[in-house]
């Protein structure tokens, strides 16, 4: 272009430095977008090429032909005869281009050069949030409540970009308030024809898993292991616990004095029920612990299909089952074992049979006549009342 018209060299170079994106993409974009402007608005169905010299600003847009012998399409083909005429060098195959005059183009390629700017600053945007947050899957990360939308999701700024918690992954019953800054577990982030999408949740019992760290000094040191963790967001959750110094009691550590520790985790995910027992290697222990509060019988297990037979007496049954089933679900959940809850009324040899079995067991003798019987009473007459599998979901 002459000296005085606009150079969009110059144009596009500054924006580049200003808005740190690659000079030479903004240049190849702004010239395909000027061609698609062009042979939409100006001359359909020519093969258009734009070149835009980076160092002079000299803009050309440039119609390309075929050389033929026969031209079937005038758009796209010129003929021999009339190439010669032109360049007495050309032949069958090549392309000639046979420049626009610039009145042609100049308004267009001022729009053009407005829609690939903001075009271009877009997806730079779009990229700058997913480079910002595609390493950071997996971490819990503070955010502003920013609003919602009529499908019940929630929008939340993460400060580069916002991140959408639809229902499923929020607390039920909590009230989200725009303006108030809560803690989100980072579970995708994508790339999307629209743009990256980040996936938050509230929900997630790897939320729960970061708060237990962040309240605790000794599950953070390691001196307690958090094994398993069961959630149902918003209600009661069960987390299995161990130590690995004889002399700190887990349970103990993850309560706190008074239960201030404990509640601070609470306190963080709308004072959500948080039951903290003791993972045992043993697995009938650790199915006994994971029904507490309710205190059950005899407990068989068959590691190989991952399912549990548990015994339990009339009094504790509404206690082992919890309401709507969430008690023995969640300990299902939390062991991994499919748990049959039978209801039997055979309690007085119970102390004395499981005694006498755990004695036969650790001396590696088989179960003596009076803990078989006292098993065999139990089960006699006893009845399925509940079952719960790791893969049940909350109703």
């Amino acid at each position: 272009m002459t000296q005085g018209e606009f150079n969009f060299a110059d144009a596009l170079r500054e924006v580049a430095q200003a808005r740190n994106i690659n000079e030479m993409q903004l240049i190849e974009a702004f010239e395909q977008s000027l061609a698609q402007a062009y042979t939409r608005n100006v001359e359909p169905d020519r093969r258009v090429e734009v070149h835009l010299d980076p160092g002079s600003g000299e803009l050309e847009v440039l119609i390309v032909r075929e050389v033929v012998e026969k031209v079937e399409d005038e758009n796209l083909q010129i003929s021999l005869a009339d190439a010669l005429e032109l360049d007495p060098g050309v032949e069958i195959g090549m392309e000639m281009e046979f420049p626009v005059d610039r009145e042609k183009f100049s308004r267009i390629a001022l729009q053009a050069a407005k829609q690939t700017l903001t075009q271009k600053m877009r997806e730079t945007e779009r990229n700058v949030v997913f480079n910002e947050y595609k390493d950071r899957e997996g971490q819990v990360l503070t955010a502003q409540v920013v609003r919602s939308d009529n499908k019940g999701n929630w929008f939340v700024e993460l400060g580069a970009g916002e991140a959408i918690l639809p229902p499923r992954e929020q607390i039920p019953g909590e009230k989200l308030v725009p303006g108030n800054r809560v803690k989100i577990y980072l579970k995708e982030v994508r790339k999307t024809p629209k743009g990256p999408t980040i996936l938050a949740s509230r929900a997630d019992e790897r939320l729960l898993d970061y708060l237990l760290r962040q309240e605790i000094p000794e599950v953070a040191n390691g001196i307690v292991e958090v094994k398993a963790i069961a959630r149902e967001a918003g209600q009661r959750s069960k987390v299995a616990v161990f130590s690995h110094n004889s002399n700190v009691d887990p349970i103990g550590a993850c309560i706190g004095h008074r239960g201030n520790r404990i509640q601070a985790v609470t306190g963080e995910l709308g004072r959500e029920r948080v039951d903290v027992i003791l993972w045992d290697a043993n697995t009938r222990d650790f199915i006994r612990n994971a029904l507490s509060p309710a205190k059950v019988g005899l407990i068989e297990a068959q590691p190989d299909i991952r399912e549990a037979t548990v015994t339990v007496t009339p009094d504790q049954l509404s206690l082992a089952i919890g309401k709507g089933g969430q008690n023995v679900r969640l300990a299902a959940k939390l062991t991994g074992f499919k748990i049959d809850l039978r209801e039997t009324a055979a309690v007085s040899d119970l102390d004395a049979a499981m005694q006498q079995a755990m004695q036969d067991e650790q001396e590696g003798r088989e179960p003596s006549s009076a803990a078989a019987s006292a098993f065999d009473a139990l089960f006699k007459d006893s009845k399925s009342v509940a079952t719960a599998s790791p893969d049940d979901e909350q109703e």
